[in-house]
């Protein structure tokens, strides 16, 4: 049940480290008057702060992310499922995939200044850790399965039709062609690595309709594979799997 319509975050909330959290700051955020204020507490709780604090009667928000993720995912599916009737599964799957990856939904948590309210080690405040993709996305998800718990399913979905799917042109993201060969270039350069090597794997079919897998390298390692009716494409794809292989890697190390 929705009690308050939304408060748009107008403020810049002071930074936290540890401690209780504030409530108003919790409602500015979520556009709604919580009830359970440790559900939230629970979202905003990176793991590195339970690493500083052993004995301290904390949990970190995975469990809760591990939720929004699956209620975001559901929201997103249905509304451009509805939204765009007359296209086809690639689309519809295409679109949700740039609607809820990490980068767009960092995105949608620096909107509403969540990095400032998360609760983490001073170490890792002190670096990149407010401002960390991977740490802003998995929160953002934590807040959608706290607001679940306490408000309801509609209350979640307002608030993704609000930070996700309302700060968009869908039609223009989904006309949008993502460089995944572009994005693995640009990670490797900002570590100083070699350049990605890409080597075809396999050809098969007739030559009017051949298929290729083609294997990307990067640092002496193979981190992705793909397979489609060009090589082009099938480097992209490749790309993209050693994307997600690096980006789960950054987020094992935070």
């Amino acid at each position: 049940m929705i009690r308050r319509p939304f408060l748009r975050f107008t403020r810049k909330p002071k930074p936290v480290l540890s401690g209780d959290l504030d409530r108003a700051a919790v409602e500015r955020l979520t556009g709604h008057t919580i009830s359970d204020l440790s559900l939230y507490e629970r979202a905003l709780t990176h793991r590195s702060l339970l690493r500083t604090d052993p004995q301290a009667i904390r949990e970190s928000n995975e469990r809760l992310e591990y939720l929004g993720d699956s209620i975001l995912g559901m929201v997103v599916a249905e509304h451009i499922f509805r939204k765009f009737h007359d296209r086809d599964e690639g689309f519809l799957t295409r679109l949700r995939a740039k609607l809820v990856n990490k980068k767009a939904l960092a995105a949608s948590a620096s909107f509403l200044n969540l990095g400032e309210i998360i609760l983490m080690s001073e170490a890792i405040a002190s670096t990149t850790g407010r401002t960390s993709e991977s740490i802003l996305s998995d929160a953002f998800e934590a807040i959608i399965g706290a607001i679940y718990l306490d408000l309801g399913m509609d209350a979640a979905r307002v608030f993704i039709e609000r930070t996700v799917l309302g700060r968009v042109n869908l039609l223009d993201l989904a006309n949008q062609k993502d460089n995944y060969k572009s994005h693995l270039l640009e990670y490797a350069q900002a570590r100083a690595w070699s350049q990605p090597t890409y080597r075809v794997k396999a050809e098969s079919g007739p030559s009017h309709d051949k298929i290729f897998t083609v294997e990307v390298f990067l640092t002496d390692r193979m981190l992705g594979e793909g397979t489609a009716k060009n090589k082009k494409d099938a480097e992209q794809l490749a790309a993209s799997e050693a994307l997600r292989s690096l980006t789960a890697t950054d987020q094992d190390t935070e």
